[in-house]
């Protein structure tokens, strides 16, 4: 049971996804701290690491992650749109959270960075599997 389990959440597709999540979390929070260490204020380094971020895993989930083929305009339109929005979101989130810990309780915000990056991880591939490059049924 627990074999089959693993077999199922555990293959090449989740495997990627973590590997260009972690080079996706490294673009975000050395952008981040590059910016943080010329005083940018931290919600706004979030938001310019943010950008870069969501540039590099749209590519890097559309090419070696999901394998979506099509460049049909209105393909790649489409994966952009729900792409950014998605993203959008789990930034918004990830804003509320850093705000909640840095200005409510004090915590340092390149730790507080750290911990929200995990679970944007998952938002963001719960989003890109089920919604964004999800698999046309045949």
């Amino acid at each position: 049971m627990l074999f089959k389990l693993l077999e199922k959440y555990i293959n090449r597709e989740t495997i990627s996804y973590l590997f260009f999540g972690v080079v996706t979390t490294i673009v975000n929070y050395s952008c981040y701290l590059s910016l943080r260490f010329f005083n940018v204020h931290y919600v706004v380094a979030n938001t310019i690491a943010w950008i870069a971020a969501v540039t590099t895993s749209y590519v890097t989930n559309k090419l070696w992650v999901f394998h979506s083929k099509s460049w049909e305009s209105s393909v790649i339109l489409r994966e952009i749109v729900l792409f950014a929005g998605a993203r959008v979101i789990s930034l918004g989130l990830e804003t509320v959270f850093m705000v909640l810990m840095v200005e409510l309780l004090h915590f340092d915000d390149r730790i507080m960075k750290i911990i929200a990056e995990f679970f944007v991880v998952i938002i963001n591939y719960v989003f890109s599997k089920l919604i964004i490059f999800r698999k046309k049924e045949p």
